[in-house]
């Protein structure tokens, strides 16, 4: 399936190496107070949301639209949200949900954040889809506060049946840490040589 979806790079030899060690890596994890449960928990979110993808990605298209200042990075050169460019992204979207549900934490995982991040910088952004859009980078800015909305949202998606409250804030806990993670690596192409 993963192979269908355009611009998905996850694992791909052509990828460059994250200039974040593995070491690095270990050392942020520590920091975020991420451990082996959090990872078990977002296995959990996975089998949970994995029928409810599109419903996700609804609610964070509803939000990024609904802003004006966030859509405009998705818009073509007139200002109009660009419907090719949104819909592609969003299939790598609902995969990046999976694979945060997934992850390894090995070179290949960290190759591909790097990717990630350097897609939101003016080194890549627009390039994998091909398009010319509004701007040529996401400011950082937007994606640290971003990671209040992409987990705050999350929540209701993770109460189902059969779950309990304290299972849905621990698991939502784990979500939280794994999104605050990837955004720590992805603002590695923002730093300054030597301050990240």
């Amino acid at each position: 399936m993963t192979d269908q979806i355009p611009g998905y790079d996850y694992g791909m030899r052509a990828l460059p190496a994250s200039p974040v060690t593995l070491e690095e890596l270990a050392l942020l994890k520590r920091t975020l107070l991420f451990t082996e449960e959090d990872e078990r928990r977002l296995r959990r979110a996975g089998e949970m949301l994995e029928g409810r993808i599109e419903e996700v990605l609804d609610s964070w298209y509803g939000f990024v639209g609904s802003h004006p200042h966030l859509v405009q990075h998705f818009a073509d050169r007139q200002g109009q949200p660009h419907a090719g460019y949104l819909a592609a992204v969003r299939r790598r979207f609902g995969q990046w949900i999976r694979d945060t549900c997934r992850a390894e934490y090995d070179q290949r995982w960290l190759d591909y954040q790097h990717e990630i991040a350097l897609r939101h910088t003016s080194v890549k952004k627009n390039r994998t889809d091909g398009v010319d859009a509004l701007t040529s980078l996401v400011p950082l800015r937007y994606l640290i506060a971003f990671v209040y909305p992409i987990t705050a949202t999350l929540k209701p998606f993770l109460a189902a049946p059969g779950v309990s409250p304290e299972e849905v804030e621990q698991i939502h806990d784990s979500w939280f840490k794994a999104v605050a993670l990837q955004v720590a690596l992805w603002s590695q192409p923002y730093a300054r040589e030597g301050s990240y």
